[in-house]
């Protein structure tokens, strides 16, 4: 099989990271305003409950099926049997998620409606082949679809919803625009697969693999989803839950520019070189994703925390307040998760080291659990922030200190404190802007280029290693241009 372009996967799986980023930016301050933290607060509960059963359907497939298909993807008949084996589990695990999800519907009368309107986000799973792809390396697929469930889902949001009770048809859109979405992925796949015998299949080997993956993703979900469900339960207040949706979205966005895309990309690439057995590569690739990470969560988190409390009130208008302090506790996890997702999907995952990191995240998300528990009641959604990041730290710093020397600590701390230095400066630049008065759109804008810039400069004037890094690249490249011309 012919070797995908990286940087061509790396960029195309940019753009559509950069789409997921504008989708929210273009639909949240409209949403906010027509919802309100209440309407907001109920897709925000009634939602966490959905990511259980969708969690059980999908079981470990999307990350045990891209590893198994990147590693086999020389051998078209071996991949194409290991992907109807695990697509043929993922239907019956569905299958039996839907009629628990059915047994819930039925028994809650205050939310039958919502749940109702959040079915065809489990039936997404059992069409979501998009671990295919990722694994051949063949992006164009999972972007171009994702991309148009993307929009569509954008113009029927502006098209219907526009009162304060359109909660359900809110739900219902984003739900059925991702089963759309993924069930368009089928179209690739005749010309992607060969067809097969199903004499031999080995659903059951796959089944006891699967759940090896599952595990770390039942206990990651007690720090990103249960939370909600604890907010709602434990304060009764949709608000409360409205305020921390709209917080987390900002990190999600954040994130998916600091990390997802990278790691995405890298994630099957890695599998690739460890059974190549490239293990000099495989650091250096490690290293170089650390330090983007690095270059660009330090300024991110910095940029939030200065300028949360004008950004905020703008972008989802009045009555987000209670966003603001969240928003500031919770944007260091941009940092923590960016180096332990780095780090399982570019050494845990790819190395067959799966079953460790388990251990980890399942003891972070003790540390979560107990956290949220006490801290809520305390402190309502701030608590549910705080358990978030020292749950999330907890996990970092456990896969740290057992990657082998993967990274080494004296090469860490040389990347981190040059980016720190200059987020500093950027963050005290950032606050005097914020006291200056002007138009709320010109003051973030200028927050925005400025901050930016700033933090940008400095790291040039100190060295920093990924500027230096991406700049030498860009004259290397400014030189064969002009040599080619000539």
């Amino acid at each position: 099989m012919k070797q995908s372009n990286l940087k061509i996967n790396f960029l195309l799986s940019t753009l559509y990271q950069v789409l997921h980023l504008v989708t929210p930016l273009i639909t949240a301050p409209y949403i906010a305003r027509v919802l309100h933290s209440d309407g907001v607060g109920i897709y925000s509960y009634t939602n966490s409950y959905q990511m259980y059963f969708s969690m059980f359907a999908a079981l470990g497939t999307v990350s045990y099926g891209t590893r198994e298909i990147s590693r086999n993807r020389e051998n078209k008949a071996m991949y194409s049997k290991l992907f109807w084996e695990i697509e043929c589990l993922t239907v019956l695990t569905t299958m039996i998620s839907l009629i628990a999800w059915g047994t819930l519907i039925l028994a809650n009368s205050k939310y039958r409606l919502c749940f109702i309107a959040l079915t065809p986000s489990i039936l997404a799973i059992m069409f979501d082949i998009s671990w295919l792809y990722i694994g051949l390396e063949k992006f164009v697929y999972t972007v171009s679809v994702n991309s148009l469930a993307k929009i569509l889902s954008i113009l029927a949001l502006f098209t219907f919803v526009k009162k304060e009770t359109d909660v359900l048809v809110y739900i219902f859109i984003l739900s059925v625009t991702v089963m759309i979405g993924n069930a368009t992925m089928w179209l690739f796949l005749p010309k992607t697969v060969d067809k097969i015998s199903f004499k031999n299949f080995e659903i059951k080997r796959h089944f006891k693999e699967t759940l090896i993956y599952f595990i770390p993703t039942i206990a990651t979900s007690i720090y990103t989803v249960l939370d909600k469900t604890l907010i709602g339960a434990i304060t009764s207040d949709n608000n409360e839950n409205g305020y921390y949706e709209q917080a987390t979205k900002i990190v999600n966005m954040a994130k998916a520019v600091t990390f997802t895309s990278l790691n995405s990309v890298l994630g099957s690439r890695i599998s690739f070189l460890y059974k190549e057995k490239k293990y000099t590569e495989i650091k250096q690739r490690i290293g170089m994703s650390i330090d983007y990470i690095l270059f660009m969560g330090i300024g991110i988190c910095a940029g939030i925390i200065a300028i949360a409390d004008t950004f905020i009130p703008f972008f989802f208008g009045k009555g987000y307040e209670g966003s603001i302090s969240m928003l500031r506790l919770l944007s260091p996890v941009i940092i923590i998760i960016g180096i332990s997702n780095c780090l399982g999907s570019h050494y845990y995952t790819p190395s067959g080291r799966r079953s460790k990191s388990a251990k980890y995240i399942v003891t972070g998300s003790i540390v979560n659990l107990i956290l949220n528990i006490i801290l809520i009641p305390m402190f309502r959604g701030n608590g549910a922030v705080i358990a978030t990041i020292l749950a999330e730290g907890t996990i970092s710093f456990l896969y740290f200190a057992n990657c082998e020397k993967i990274i080494d600590c004296k090469i860490l701390f040389s990347k981190i404190w040059k980016k720190f230095a200059a987020a500093i400066v950027m963050w005290g630049v950032l606050v005097f802007i914020n006291d200056m008065r002007m138009n709320a759109l010109a003051k973030v804008a200028c927050e925005l280029f400025i901050g930016g810039s700033v933090y940008i400069v400095i790291l040039i004037l100190i060295k920093d290693s990924f500027v230096g890094y991406v700049a030498n690249k860009f004259i290397v490249k400014i030189k064969k241009a002009t040599k080619e011309g000539k």
